[in-house]
């Protein structure tokens, strides 16, 4: 064939995606009217992975996986904001990891809502202000986020579902590299990417910002300055990119929480996180990642994740056997695990 033989081809083809787009829409748009009338949630992770899965295993190439899951996540995200106004806060500012993430997970086609903490972002899902949240729990190279462990404490959300960003930061600048004086950089973005920094910027004064987004704006303010953030930066506040990938650790990535008022339905591949507090007697615990209370001195809460799902008889067991040796266990959120 030739160019104008495979153009006539791909123009037909067209045709039939974008009419069987509109009849998948529509079959969707009847599950989420049913759904609406028992008052379900239209968002379902359960669902959302498990056509993921199917449509990667239909696929012989040779469009990869990776692209298959980001175009069917732009198709549900279409979707989902015909059913209805959905509203996703997240800790920002705009184009922060964590923006980038929520993206990730529910495509551009919803309303976004950034949040200067995460309390922030908690209390607008719990008053019904935000129909989710997306906040950041670990990152692999600087650990966990203590906020967010501190604020389930009192909270009533559960974990709905997860997303692991790979973390690509970028040196990011509106001049070239040799022209760099001021380096802007949050501080754990720094100590992710700190090897890097003394290699190739030994001599740049470095100003510590209050985030990713921040530290591009501050920069696209300066010819003589540079950023650590992402490409959404980049393009959010016209930069250039003058490096990819700076960070010390190639396998750095981010864990992020999804937070909703209902935890998942099970998929089979589930995970489930639990917050305890021990009986206070000595070898009680040898090691875990705890916080302290701030109820009462000494006392601890404990953060667990395990495989499984809540309703499994496996795990149901195990946590009733843990509520006769724990003073206090709650179940935070049981969510599909597949990243």
């Amino acid at each position: 064939m030739n160019i104008p033989e495979h153009r006539k081809a791909i123009d037909k083809l067209d045709a039939k995606i974008v009419k069987l787009l509109n009849e998948r829409t529509r079959h969707v748009l009847e599950i989420g009217a049913i759904k609406l009338k028992a008052g379900e949630e239209i968002y379902a992770p359960h669902r959302e992975l498990t056509v993921l899965q199917r449509v990667c295993r239909l696929s012989k190439g040779p469009i990869t996986d990776d692209s298959l899951r980001a175009i069917y996540r732009e198709i549900m995200s279409s979707a989902l904001s015909l059913q209805k106004t959905m509203r996703i806060a997240y800790l920002g500012p705009e184009a922060t990891f964590t923006h980038q993430a929520a993206i990730r997970r529910f495509g551009s086609s919803l309303l976004y809502y950034s949040h200067k903490t995460i309390t922030d972002v908690f209390n607008e899902v719990s008053k019904n202000r935000a129909d989710y949240g997306v906040v950041p729990i670990e990152n692999s190279t600087e650990g966990v986020v203590t906020h967010t462990l501190d604020m389930f404490v009192d909270s009533d959300l559960k974990i709905v579902s997860q997303i692991v960003l790979r973390v690509q930061h970028c040196l990011l600048s509106l001049g070239r590299k040799g022209q760099v004086r001021k380096l802007f950089a949050h501080p754990q973005a720094l100590g992710q990417c700190r090897a890097w920094v003394q290699n190739n910027l030994p001599r740049v004064e470095i100003i510590e910002t209050s985030s990713n987004a921040r530290s591009a704006e501050l920069s696209a303010k300066e010819k003589d300055s540079a950023a650590i953030a992402g490409q959404l930066a980049a393009e959010k506040y016209r930069l250039r990119v003058l490096e990819y990938d700076i960070q010390d650790n190639a396998a750095n990535a981010t864990r992020f929480l999804v937070l909703g008022r209902h935890c998942s339905p099970p998929t089979g591949h589930d995970r489930t996180s639990l917050m305890i507090s021990l009986v206070d007697k000595v070898g009680a615990l040898t090691k875990i990642e705890s916080r302290p209370s701030k109820r009462k001195a000494w006392e601890y809460f404990f953060f667990i994740d395990c495989d499984g799902h809540v309703s499994d008889p496996k795990l149901a067991k195990a946590i009733a056997e843990l509520e006769l040796e724990c003073s206090f266990v709650k179940v935070l959120g049981s969510y599909p695990n597949a990243e």
